[in-house]
């Protein structure tokens, strides 16, 4: 969906007209009422743009709470995840875990089983902001080893005991992406990537491993997707009463009184301020959204459309709680949650991702059409590549589709004689193609992602390339 800007209809709204805009002397003149809501205006949409990784994250914890989950427990899924999970671009290849931890009562013990020759666990821990504190897994800081993770809540002083990984949190609540990897996806394997997966623990520090709860969400709704529209607000308003304001955040603390977000105060807007907060966030979405688009150039792969549409030093900031004094790339910030959740500690350590918006001719991908995406052998890659097709507008998997995706750990996908891979997308398979084939919604556009696990040097090199996906029906 390309983006509308509305700002007329929003002045409208707003109740304004140009004689009320320009007055003699073309000085603006506005009443102290206009004034007001003008201001609420500006700030509700610099409010959006700050404000999305937390409301991502209340998102998520909201499903997983309407899902029977809480706090200190896993929500995880049985089976590689279908449309019913409607986070933002998950991946279907794979077993996932997220804990989600609160440390409002003291520290919390999240333990990862070590690796051997047919597991393995990856993953990020990320605070409620989604700053990565660590990676998980081979390329993380157990290395593969497994370990006693300990989440330590802001401004804690106490001495932890020997034999953790101590992670200061600068949030109280957070949670962790871990996915559970397959050999194939039999039926076998993937039951033994879900043992495997659930010898992770997680419980208060002295507690019991063995009280670990875990929360099956298969095929059940677990709809995250960002609201655009004033319910944002009321999201944001949870998140701000209850976590710490950072230093780097204190700027915004007037502007959100502004649209009345206090911390410590119910949040309780009028009739009148919630149509201007459901106009603001709209704005705001199309502001996020034309980021989006523009971000793809220079495109990761030269002559081709896929990028990685956040910038460098918003990835960078992710890693390092924004730790330059002189950075704080938060318009990238906001780009990278509307589309997805969770930031891995290093970009490109045990996972990289490409996405794509356009096929080889610069065009959007139109769900009615039919497009071949040619994956050349051997991908540089220790664990599997895997290939996703999302809903263009809301980022999530297409409802009601069948299948969202294909991987290299997949044995009935069919390779060329190069040891090449043609994966199509439409809404209809090719005849004698059905094995490669993801279906589309003929009545929308959809975007995708190339995900590459484990990737090797000849990615960072480009001695390998991925071309764009091209129109054939």
């Amino acid at each position: 969906m390309r983006t509308r800007f509305i700002f007329p209809a929003v002045v409208l709204a707003l109740g304004l007209t140009f004689t009320n805009l320009v007055s003699a002397g073309n000085s603006p003149a506005f009443s102290p009422h206009e004034l007001t809501e003008r201001q609420i205006y500006r700030r509700a949409v610099e409010a959006v743009i700050w404000g999305m990784p937390a409301v991502n994250y209340e998102r998520m914890l909201q499903a997983t709470i309407a899902n029977g989950g809480g706090a200190n427990q896993v929500v995880y899924w049985s089976r590689p995840v279908n449309w019913k999970n409607q986070t933002l671009t998950p991946n279907p290849d794979t077993i996932y875990l997220n804990p989600f931890y609160d440390t409002t009562k003291g520290p919390v013990v999240v333990e990862i089983p070590p690796a051997d020759a047919d597991h393995v666990i990856v993953g990020s821990f990320d605070v409620a902001w989604q700053n990565a504190l660590a990676d998980v897994g081979p390329a993380g800081a157990d290395k593969g080893k497994g370990a006693k993770y300990l989440i330590t809540p802001p401004g804690y002083t106490n001495t932890v005991p020997e034999g953790y990984i101590v992670l200061p949190s600068e949030t109280y609540r957070g949670f962790v992406i871990l996915r559970s990897n397959f050999k194939s996806r039999s039926d076998a394997d993937i039951q033994s990537a879900v043992d495997h997966g659930k010898r992770v623990k997680i419980y208060p520090l002295g507690g019991d491993p063995e009280s670990t709860v875990f929360v099956d969400a298969y095929d059940k709704p677990f709809n995250a997707t960002i609201p655009y529209d004033a319910s944002f607000f009321t999201l944001l308003d949870h998140f701000v009463q209850a976590e710490p304001w950072l230093t780097r955040d204190k700027a915004l603390i007037n502007s959100l009184e502004t649209i009345g977000i206090e911390k410590g105060k119910p949040f309780q807007p009028d009739a009148a301020t919630k149509a201007i907060l459901d106009q603001a966030v709209r704005e705001a979405h199309q502001v996020i959204a034309l980021k989006y688009e523009q971000g793809f150039k220079p495109p990761f792969f030269e002559g081709t459309h896929w990028g990685i549409p956040v910038p460098e030093d918003t990835r960078e900031g992710l890693g390092s709680g924004f730790a330059d004094p002189n950075i704080y790339g938060v318009d990238g910030r906001a780009v990278m949650y509307h589309m997805a959740y969770f930031s891995p500690k290093v970009f490109g350590g045990g996972q990289f991702y490409l996405v794509g918006i356009n096929d080889v001719a610069g065009k959007p991908f139109d769900g009615k059409k039919t497009y071949r995406l040619t994956v050349p052998p051997n991908a540089p890659i220790e664990q599997y590549w895997s290939a996703t097709a999302y809903d263009r507008e809301t980022h999530a998997l297409i409802i009601g589709r069948s299948r969202p995706s294909l991987a290299s750990n997949d044995t009935t996908v069919q390779k060329n004689a190069d040891g090449s891979v043609d994966i199509y997308f439409g809404p209809q398979a090719p005849a004698g193609k059905e094995s490669n084939w993801v279906p589309t919604d003929p009545k929308r556009e959809f975007e995708l992602l190339f995900r590459l696990y484990g990737p090797k040097k000849e990615l960072f090199e480009k001695t390998w390339k991925l071309p764009d996906a091209e129109a054939v029906k």
